[in-house]
């Protein structure tokens, strides 16, 4: 978390003076359900055990220690470039595992994850060609915090699993960069992964426009999209790493690279 009285965090970002500590975001205590629509987390510590320490040191969830390979967790809002920022790594030498990839793949035609689909939503959600329908399950889940959840908990021990895999398999790559995009919310599945974490952000507008330029999803859908992510402030409280994309391509090629040479310095812990 960035520290008191409007200094500048270690990690570059924002002054956030006045902003929460992360534990403002963490499920309460006795099964409530948390501000964000996630699962209740009774017995989970809260998210400040995760946070990572500031100034390079080893996170306190082991990180390459435990996993046998040095593994960068990426994510950021929508709309924030992600995939942008992951090609730029990708580009000079790391392995991206990208989860939305993993979670295409699942869905996909003889994916794994389409007979739990179809068994929690019916074969309506199941399009011709034997894939999700996409454009269906997203009217749904961003209305539905019910149908959401159910979706999550189909694909998500499903995503994390391959995840690992390939994580595990880039003994050729200097680093492994795993792109998830709901971290935050899933934060206790990889904390034992993740050696780092990089947050990718912009401004919401930014976020808003970007999204609604996508084919198929309109701008009350985008901000749909927004609304149910996890603040933007709580993403910063767990960022080692800010990459700040407000900007253009050429301030984002920057600051990849200044990450992609600090990474390189860190080789794992056998």
């Amino acid at each position: 978390a960035a520290p008191r009285g409007g200094a500048q965090p270690a990690w570059g970002g924002p002054a956030l003076a006045d902003a929460p500590t992360l534990t403002a975001f963490a499920a309460p205590r006795g099964g409530a359900q948390p501000a964000w629509g996630g699962p209740a987390l009774a017995d989970a510590p809260t998210l400040t055990a995760f946070a990572a320490p500031r100034g390079g040191a080893q996170p306190a969830w082991g990180g390459p220690a435990l996993a046998g390979y040095y593994c960068v967790g990426l994510t950021g809002g929508v709309g924030c470039g992600k995939s942008t920022a992951a090609g730029m790594f990708a580009s000079r030498g790391a392995s991206v595992v990208d989860t939305d990839a993993l979670a295409h793949a699942l869905t996909s035609p003889a994916g794994a994850a389409l007979p739990a689909i179809a068994a929690a939503f019916g074969r309506e959600m199941i399009a011709q060609d034997g894939s999700l329908d996409r454009a269906s399950m997203r009217r749904l889940v961003f209305t539905d915090v019910a149908a959401r959840q159910t979706l999550e908990r189909i694909l998500h021990p499903l995503i994390r699993a391959e995840a690992l895999r390939q994580a595990a398999a880039a003994t050729h790559a200097p680093y492994v960069l795993l792109i998830v995009p709901l971290l935050l919310e899933n934060l206790a599945d990889y904390c034992q992964t993740l050696a780092r974490i990089a947050v990718v952000d912009c401004d919401e507008g930014q976020q808003i426009e970007r999204t609604a330029s996508r084919p198929g999803v309109s701008l009350e859908q985008a901000r749909a999209i927004l609304a149910a992510q996890s603040p933007r402030a709580a993403r910063l409280a767990i960022a080692d790493d800010l990459i700040e994309n407000s900007g253009g391509l050429a301030e984002l090629k920057a600051r990849v690279g200044q990450l992609h040479t600090f990474y390189l310095g860190h080789p794992v812990n056998d």
